[in-house]
């Protein structure tokens, strides 16, 4: 996925109204969410966030983030 277009088209068909082509665009959201996820907390760690700043605008708690990401 490398543009917004994309993003955008996924999330359309995210409603349409053929199971087999709403579920295949949630899988496809569900994926660039995680990578855009990582990306975004390998940029906070760069610039000094702790763990517990990190969860806290994720909305879950310092373990689960840093168990998910602390590898990266």
């Amino acid at each position: 996925m490398t543009d917004m277009s994309e993003a955008t088209d996924l999330a359309a068909r995210a409603g349409d109204r053929d199971p087999r082509v709403g579920l295949r665009a949630v899988a496809a959201l569900r994926r660039l969410l995680e990578q855009l996820e990582a990306v975004q907390v390998r940029s906070a760690r760069g610039q000094g966030w702790s763990w517990q700043e990190i969860a806290a605008e994720l909305g879950v708690s310092r373990q689960a983030v840093h168990k998910k990401h602390g590898g990266d």
